[in-house]
């Protein structure tokens, strides 16, 4: 096998196939082939481990240039309460975190999660949410083209799991629902099973090779299998250059009785290929995903790798409607970056790839303070004003040709000192 070149990839293509099946025998078949789950050991008090959930960027690996790395697999579980959010409820869920913190480490070759929770879980509570954070229902308007038929999550929660070891995100999956008593040679006390119910599970992977790899026979993908072979996403660029990421602190709530926590977007976007590569040469491609200079200037690359920590987009901002009356196209970082805090992002991003469905398709995560300057960005990247150069979503308007969006969520990430089941006034609980 050592002598193999595809070894690698068929290994983690077979991972990949055993997490999104996400079933008891495609966890036994994951185990066969990778022995055992033996992943670090956690931690014997969780409540030493910092207080934000959605920090993870300390554990995370970073490439060549030293952009962070997200975990190569992804599983999102939307969960509705089967019982009302009380103490012995709270009690259980807790307990159910904790064991798993106790019994695998918190990095990419242990588990990474977040427990965030929706304007519907917090409707049920007489206090009002908005009192302590910014989290208004989705607004299925802002979801950028008329082929969009958008569902929105009314469940209660989203559990976000995820890893470079795929059989311990499966695993871990299965502790915290009953399915396995022993993780990583620890016992588990508690399971969610007994408050929530799965109402959707939806699985996601990243990294270089990974499209390439998972392109054949998808809905959405030419028959030349056009993604490039090193490509970590499937429009064919790196994403997630440091200085287009905001950091961790600018996402982080600073006051009230959640703060530490954060807020996320969570969307399912279909992705139309057939199109994107068809229909475009490399040189066009560039200029709808960064910018007609871009292009001129050849500056990035055939996957993105000329770039290094930072797009350069600021630099071209001011140009964008020269672009759009000149060129006939803006670019879609472009777009975005007119939403920048005085030329500093406000959304961490942390995207990936799935074939949820054998549809190609991307679930974009997206942390920010308020989920105010998520709709900011939105808005920008819908490109309204560029429509007075005949730029509509169809035409020349960034990415939007190639993108339906077809599940949207908004959820509250708390601190872990509150994550769960907080009440909107959660004062006094602990971890």
């Amino acid at each position: 096998m050592r002598d193999d070149p595809t070894a690698g990839r068929s290994r983690r293509e077979f991972v990949r196939a055993a997490v999104a099946a996400g079933t008891s025998a495609a966890l036994a078949a994951c185990l066969a082939d990778e022995r055992s789950v033996n992943a670090p050991t956690g931690v014997e008090e969780p409540a030493s481990l910092p207080d934000r959930q959605h920090a993870w960027n300390d554990a995370l690996h970073a490439d060549q240039d030293g952009n962070v790395s997200p975990p190569e697999h992804h599983v999102f579980l939307s969960l509705s309460l089967s019982e009302a959010p009380d103490e012995t409820a709270r009690k259980t869920v807790r307990t159910a975190l904790r064991d798993i913190e106790r019994a695998v480490a918190r990095d990419t070759d242990g588990i990474l999660f977040t427990l965030g929770y929706t304007p519907a879980y917090f409707e049920r509570f007489d206090a009002p949410l908005d009192d302590a954070v910014d989290l208004p229902k989705p607004d299925p308007i802002l979801a950028l083209t008329a082929e969009s038929d958008v569902t929105i999550d009314t469940s209660d929660a989203l559990l976000h799991l995820a890893s470079d070891d795929g059989a311990v995100v499966l695993a871990v999956e299965q502790a915290l629902f009953g399915d396995r008593g022993t993780l990583n040679g620890r016992s588990v006390s508690a399971s969610l099973d007994a408050v929530f119910e799965r109402t959707t599970r939806r699985t996601g992977f990243v990294g270089p090779g990974l499209p390439a790899a998972r392109q054949h026979g998808l809905d959405g993908v030419p028959d030349t299998e056009p993604v490039p072979e090193e490509a970590p996403f499937f429009m064919g660029f790196r994403s997630g250059f440091r200085e287009s990421q905001a950091t961790e602190d600018r996402v982080t709530i600073r006051n009230g009785p959640f703060a530490g926590g954060s807020t996320q977007h969570f969307e399912t976007l279909e992705l139309d290929l057939d199109v994107w590569y068809d229909e475009s040469d490399h040189e066009q491609r560039v200029a709808r995903l960064f910018s007609p200079a871009h292009a001129d200037r050849e500056t990035v690359g055939e996957i993105g790798e000329r770039l290094g920590t930072e797009t350069g987009i600021a630099s071209v901002t001011d140009e964008i409607h020269d672009h759009a009356r000149d060129e006939g196209v803006v670019g879609h970082a472009q777009k975005l970056a007119q939403a920048r805090d005085d030329g500093t992002p406000v959304l961490l991003r942390r995207d990936v790839n799935t074939t949820d469905g054998d549809v190609c398709g991307v679930h974009f995560v997206s942390l920010q303070r308020e989920l105010s300057e998520f709709t900011r960005v939105r808005e920008a990247m819908a490109g309204e004003e560029f429509r007075q150069y005949g730029l509509g979503p169809r035409q020349g308007n960034g990415i939007l040709r190639y993108l339906r969006v077809r599940r949207w969520g908004s959820y509250l990430i708390p601190p872990r000192s509150h994550r769960a089941l907080p009440r909107p006034e959660p004062n006094g609980e602990v971890r």
